[in-house]
């Protein structure tokens, strides 16, 4: 059974796949940007890190305490795509994916630690035992997922902070924000994680892209202009 989350990866993969379709702009001039493909590839990698390293399979919860990032965006595209519950609203969960590992606290099966920085090859530090670091592990999995369980299209694809879920049949309808077909979307990262998912979700259901801006950056005429923004 193909469930939303798998639909729209292949879509970004195969429609206009060289286009940008996620970019963002973080601190200290930092400037990441992925085309379909890429996208993919790290959502792909992502994945795999979960099903064969974590034997994460569908129905499993996975809390996602990240900041709204680029990377916030991979993990939750990854976890949909498995057919996992991500978990906005800071309650229990199978999994913790979390950039301060170090006040994580108990009650997981995993605790995954998620370096901010663009170009981290590895956690800055040491990390608490038994927490996984993403990025030194993420790029050894391969650049395919292949889903070994099926995930089930009615079970719960997002918890939001309120407490209200969203099943993975209506991700793209129920949970995802209304935007124009082919929008190069601004979203700013301070209205916070659960808005740039929505809002992110609903540009590329519709063909769009996203530019992803945290707040420490000045949204200056040149960066709209040369990302060509329009409406911000």
């Amino acid at each position: 059974m193909s469930i939303p989350a798998s639909e729209l990866m292949a879509a970004l993969r195969s429609g206009n796949s060289t286009s940008p379709r996620l970019t963002w702009y973080g601190p200290d001039a930092e400037r990441v940007e992925l085309s379909g493909r890429v996208l993919d590839n790290w959502v792909a990698k992502t994945s795999n890190l979960l099903q064969d390293e974590l034997d994460a399979e569908p129905g499993m919860s996975l809390r996602l305490d990240l900041p709204a990032h680029w990377k916030s965006l991979i993990w939750a595209l990854a976890a949909w795509q498995l057919g996992l519950e991500l978990v906005l609203d800071g309650g229990e969960a199978d999994l913790l994916v979390t950039s301060e590992p170090a006040s994580s606290g108990g009650g997981f099966d995993a605790v995954i630690a998620v370096p901010l920085p663009a170009l981290a090859m590895r956690w800055p530090g040491e990390l608490p035992r038994g927490v996984l670091d993403y990025a030194s592990e993420v790029r050894s999995h391969g650049d395919v997922f292949m889903a070994h369980g099926i995930p089930d299209d009615s079970a719960h694809a997002v918890r939001t902070g309120d407490g209200s879920v969203h099943e993975h049949s209506v991700l793209l309808e129920g949970f995802a924000a209304s935007h124009e077909t082919g929008a190069r979307l601004l979203v700013r990262a301070s209205d916070g994680l659960e808005g740039a998912l929505a809002n992110a979700l609903g540009a590329w259901h519709n063909g769009g892209s996203v530019v992803l801006v945290h707040p420490d950056v000045e949204l200056t005429d040149k960066l709209l202009a040369a990302e060509r923004i329009q409406g911000s």
